[in-house]
């Protein structure tokens, strides 16, 4: 149970319940940290998109040194993912 008051599947409606459901399809499940900012769903969009331009926008890192930093930073942050 997290302490940050968060949208779940079966009550999402409009762009939260569309990203839940690609996200249950593609990955098997929905990270914590889309959840954090569903109780305003127009938080939930900025972000799916700067993560998406960040991760697979144009760039001079790969896609392979895109994840390694982002693995690196998450160890040095004790998160999981």
């Amino acid at each position: 149970m997290t302490w940050v008051r968060t949208i779940e599947p079966e009550e999402a409606e409009g762009y939260v319940k569309n990203l839940y459901e690609s996200l249950q399809k593609v990955r098997g499940w929905i990270p914590n940290i889309i959840k954090s900012t569903t109780i305003r769903p127009e938080l939930t969009r900025a972000w799916n998109g700067l993560f998406s331009t960040l991760m697979f926008g144009p760039s001079g890192l790969s896609r392979v040194e895109r994840e390694a930093i982002a693995t690196v930073v998450s160890v040095v942050n004790r998160c999981h993912y």
